[in-house]
């Protein structure tokens, strides 16, 4: 029985080693379509405790393989064991990479506003798009503790304050200084037991690493890095926002047919002296308090530019799943074109919802309502 079992499971094994060897530079556009896939649609809040638990082991077993990887590449661990797995090395911390930046990519995005914050979600989709194709540069050192410096100050960024339930930039920067410290506690260590190729490399990483710190800082001061742990689950430009047992009633034009994508219209008519309303459900998580602000801004056509009519502020509490609501609103308004950004108290844009006031004589369009 067993005999006939290893012959008929021999050709099928051997056909599936074939098929792989076939389509095997395939395997890494498969592989990242599967993967982030699967993380778009497995990862829930971003404040989950088993999402970060596993994302958080991911980290720190990059970093020990990383360590073991260079140990093993320089005979300081020469021991059969060690040498046994050492093609796989580089492979579990590319897939380990794969993880983090795909979760990071899903992150990040759900706090980006699609203006200057693309900047830093760009780099983390390109290196997500990259790292199947990396495996046989994964043993350079200057790559590795690039690639670790911003898998550890990407989660730390986001996992801070979700720890600590405070947004504000000292708790940024503490995630800076301990992504550095990390870092470099690794780079020092491979120097210590001799597992760099010479002085001279450990001056040059350790410079690259303080390089990424500072471009990074000046990233998060230029506001081009996301506002996360905080998102917008929904925002509308609206007629009227009014509370009913607990939920919001909200009133907006209904988008044209080929706005699909649109939750308002972004023709704004009204009759003079009617009001015109900003509503906008803000994630954040559980027991995290911070102030929201509404910016107003209306076009200049003389001076070309955008300017501030008022910035509004609000207060919220983190914990639910569709996010804390609160609106703003402003009366008289002038026909044109206008903007609000929905902000942190630090000035970092969560979402940008433009609109045309269009004066009218009376109101003849669709209008929705909906209950948030």
């Amino acid at each position: 029985m067993i005999y006939w079992l290893k012959s008929a499971a021999g050709p099928v094994v051997n056909r599936g080693k074939a098929a792989y060897r076939r389509f095997e530079k395939y395997a890494p556009i498969i592989s990242f379509i599967a993967g982030f896939s699967w993380d778009n649609f497995t990862l829930g809040r971003i404040d989950r405790v088993l999402d970060n638990s596993i994302l958080l082991f991911y980290v720190v077993l990059a970093g020990v393989l990383i360590v073991i990887q260079n140990l093993v590449n320089h005979g300081v661990l020469s021991k059969p064991f060690w040498l046994r797995y050492r093609e796989w090395y580089p492979v579990i911390v590319q897939f380990l990479f794969g993880g983090l930046f795909s979760a990071y990519v899903v992150f990040y995005s759900q706090s980006a506003a699609f203006t200057k914050t693309d900047l830093f979600l760009a780099i983390l989709i390109f290196l997500l798009l990259i790292n199947e194709f990396l495996r046989e540069r994964l043993d350079n050192l200057y790559l590795q503790m690039s690639l670790y410096f911003l898998v550890v100050f990407a989660f730390l960024t986001f996992f801070l304050p979700v720890v600590i339930k405070k947004i504000a930039v000292w708790v940024f920067l503490l995630g800076g200084f301990l992504s550095l410290g990390i870092v470099l506690g690794i780079i020092f260590g491979l120097h210590y037991f001799s597992a760099l190729k010479s002085r001279e490399q450990f001056q040059r990483v350790n410079s690259l690493i303080l390089g990424l710190f500072v471009i990074f800082n000046a990233f998060y001061f230029l506001n081009w890095i996301p506002p996360v742990p905080l998102s917008l689950k929904y925002g509308s430009i609206c007629h009227s926002v009014e509370r009913l047992d607990g939920k919001y009633q909200i009133t907006f034009e209904q988008p044209d047919w080929y706005q699909f994508w649109a939750r308002f219209n972004p023709e704004f008519h009204y009759v003079e002296g009617d009001t015109v309303f900003c509503f906008a459900s803000v994630f954040a998580p559980t027991e995290l308090g911070t102030s929201i602000f509404h910016h107003w801004q209306k076009w200049d056509e003389k001076n070309r530019r955008w300017q501030t009519t008022d910035r509004m502020r609000y207060q919220i509490t983190g914990g639910r799943d569709s996010g804390y609501r609160g609106y703003t609103f402003k009366k008289n308004i002038m026909p044109g074109e206008w903007r609000v950004d929905v902000e942190t108290e630090s000035g970092k844009t969560l979402s940008r919802m433009k609109f045309e006031a269009i004066t009218v004589d009376s109101i003849h369009v669709d209008l929705v309502r909906i209950t948030r």
